[in-house]
């Protein structure tokens, strides 16, 4: 899989980022020097940097969904900087969760500054969130981001209680990988039509192109947490397999009802850590086991899904046309 951003996507940057950083300056020195290092604006020493962060799809869909009810993408900038900045509160606090020692070809911040200052940075960055959205003085809004923040919190916790079983079942997998990532892409596309001032109907059709967008991504980002190259994830080789995680893939393999799958459901239930021999198997039990082609083509029919509901908007030719896009590149990207 290979794909480039749509170019609407990198130019809302243009707008994000000034304000993101304005957001960001708020913030207590010894936490923005943090900050700024996971954004990727400094390096461990406090130098700039021009390496960048992350992809920013939901600060972009924030933006676009404004423009997809004819308003203009300055009126959604609260909300995207408020969604960048609850998802940039996950991810540190994920890595601590998960243990994860880089991100971005780069050491996670609780590797670099410890393991309180990566958890406080979160919290930082949620409080500053809901801050920057409150001054919107659009109570529908806010009320949106700390509702999917709530239901972000519970997918996170549904994937750290799958850790201590191997009786989880598909369904409710898929409805932990909704709140981990489906409930704040669904918002930022939301937030993003309540801002840009959208009817009920539009905005319910904005957050399901985005809660369904979401979906799509994560079932993608499982395939590429066992798949992907460790030179382009920045992840290493079999990532989720090394730490027994109970992603979308595995999961289907384990209700794929095959010899295969009940194979790998034995290889997760052995105490000791699993060999490189074994990691190269349980990637080639889940594949044979069907489990990898139906996570592609569940992550291929939320994706439809959203398309429907950008039809039914009917935006603007133009951001029809990159939201679209921004689908495509959610199937096909590798990183």
């Amino acid at each position: 899989m290979t794909a480039t951003l749509p170019v609407e996507i990198t130019a809302t940057r243009e707008l994000v980022q000034p304000a993101l950083r304005a957001a960001v300056d708020e913030l207590e020195p010894s936490m923005r020097r943090i900050v700024s290092y996971h954004l990727g604006w400094l390096d461990e020493h406090g130098e700039e940097v021009t390496a960048g962060g992350g992809k920013a799809l939901r600060p972009a869909l924030a933006l676009l969904a404004a423009q997809a009810v004819r308003a203009e993408p300055e009126a959604a900038l609260p909300g995207a900087v408020a969604v960048e900045l609850v998802h940039n509160f996950s991810l540190l606090h994920d890595d601590v969760m998960d243990g994860d020692t880089e991100r971005r070809h780069r050491p996670t911040v609780w590797r670099l500054f410890g393991t309180p200052a990566a958890i406080l940075a979160g919290d930082a960055l949620l409080t500053l969130a809901v801050d920057v959205l409150e001054r919107a003085a659009d109570p529908a809004a806010t009320s949106c981001l700390t509702e999917s923040v709530q239901q972000l919190i519970s997918g996170q916790s549904k994937d750290v209680d799958f850790e201590h079983r191997t009786d989880v079942e598909l369904g409710e997998c898929l409805e932990m990988a909704d709140g981990k990532t489906g409930a704040l892409m669904r918002c930022a596309a939301r937030v993003g039509g309540l801002l840009g001032k959208a009817e009920p109907e539009a905005a319910d059709l904005l957050g399901g192109f985005g809660g369904n967008l979401g979906l799509a991504f994560q079932l993608v980002d499982d395939v590429l947490g066992i798949w992907g190259s460790p030179e382009v994830t920045g992840k290493p080789v079999l990532a989720d397999l090394r730490v027994r995680k109970k992603s979308v893939p595995v999961v289907a393999a384990f209700a794929s009802g095959t010899p295969e799958g009940e194979r790998l459901r034995e290889l997760y239930r052995q105490p000791d850590p699993p060999t490189e021999e074994e990691l190269h198997r349980m990637a080639d039990l889940i594949e044979r086991s069907g489990a990898l082609s139906w996570t592609r083509d569940a992550a291929e029919r939320y994706a439809a899904e959203a398309r429907t509901c950008l039809d039914r908007l009917r935006p603007p030719a133009e951001i029809h046309t990159a939201l679209a896009d921004l689908t495509r590149f959610v199937l096909e990207r590798d990183r």
